[in-house]
């Protein structure tokens, strides 16, 4: 059976019981044209990627274009890991957050907020960040949960680039924490791009003026989500740095908006290729809360596939995104084991041929 484990002790560890809702945050940042910056898509549409995603997960089809987004070297899209999981043991709901996309998804339910595609953070991303925040607020005080408790996804490319300079512009002490879409993260230019989205701000800027200028909506908007939501039922974040970055935001706006999160209600759900990721430290990103949260990671492995670029995640490609290690968290919840699993996601990519 595939097993999950606590990411502090790697002791034996679970999701919650029962059915679980899926929701897909998805968002465009500009930063995401910034070439040789992220492969999360196909080279020149990055852009279409979280559209792809959501069309995947819901139906497992793509309609926006004629292929599924992958990397340059074929790997693709963790997306094809959440859809398998949902054929094998469908999600209470599946529906995507529009937080700023520039095509909308075919097939798929949709949750609006008249949120727009943000800047690029080293041109200064324009966000109203106490809006978008107050936006996730709001839906987390109204999203009316359909199974027993809540996976909340993110599909955002560039993410962990926006992720990294918002935790640095809040003080957090990350700077080396953070992983990537590729298996030799561009540190060099992703560095670039942080700093000059960090000379944009100033100590005399309050934390969501900074946020503005170096976030993106995902982020805001899934801070605020989860100040609310958490207070009403049990929400998974699913993600890996990228997600555990929401996490720091709302703990560090917790005296801005007078609230918090209920941690008790929290789980944060990734893959094994991040938390085992050497050139990154979720857990260093995590240890940095006000609170320990419950933090899970779940052994999968591909090695036994017969669709060769999907090795590569065990290589240290992707890692992680559109709820992967939540979906593979849940699969084992419900029992499932490696190889049976591995058939489901190959069967994903057959059927889309």
């Amino acid at each position: 059976m595939i097993q999950s484990y606590n990411i502090f002790d790697d002791t034996k560890d679970s999701l919650p019981e029962g059915r679980a809702d899926f929701l897909l945050a998805g968002s465009v940042t500009k930063t995401c044209e910034i070439e040789g910056l992220t492969q999360a898509g196909i080279p020149g549409k990055i852009a279409l990627t979280p559209t792809l995603d959501a069309e995947l997960v819901n139906s497992g089809k793509v309609f926006s274009m004629p292929e599924l987004a992958e990397t340059p070297k074929g790997v693709p899209t963790p997306a094809v890991i959440t859809r398998a999981v949902h054929n094998l043991d469908g999600f209470s709901q599946v529906a995507m957050l529009n937080l700023g996309l520039e095509v909308l998804p075919k097939e798929v339910k949709l949750f609006n907020f008249d949120i727009e595609p943000s800047d690029a953070i080293n041109n200064n991303a324009k966000i109203d960040a106490k809006t978008i925040f107050a936006k996730g607020m709001e839906f987390g005080k109204k999203y009316e949960l359909q199974g027993n408790y809540l996976i909340l996804a993110e599909s955002t490319p560039s993410g962990t680039t926006t992720a990294l300079a918002s935790a640095l512009a809040l003080g957090y002490n990350v700077a080396n924490d953070f992983s990537s879409s590729f298996l030799h993260t561009p540190d060099s230019l992703k560095n670039k791009v942080v700093q000059e989205a960090l000379a944009l701000t100033d100590d005399s800027m309050g934390k969501f003026e900074k946020l503005g200028v170096v976030s993106d909506n995902m982020l805001l908007f899934v801070a605020g989500f989860l100040v609310e939501a958490t207070r009403r039922f049990h929400v998974v974040v699913a993600g890996g740095t990228q997600m555990a970055a929401a996490l720091l935001i709302a703990d560090a706006l917790r005296e801005d908006v007078l609230k918090r999160l209920k941690s008790e209600n929290l789980t944060l759900a990734t893959t094994k290729w991040v938390a085992k990721d050497t050139n990154a430290n979720i857990k260093h990103i995590l240890e940095q809360l006000s609170y320990k949260p419950h933090a899970i990671y779940t052994e999968f492995s591909f090695a036994n596939t017969e669709i060769p670029p999907l090795k590569m995640y065990d290589e240290g490609e992707a890692k992680e995104g559109v709820g992967a290690g939540a979906a593979l968290a849940y699969a084992a919840k419900n029992g499932k084991d490696n190889q049976e699993l591995l058939e489901a996601i190959e069967l994903v990519l057959y059927e889309l041929i």
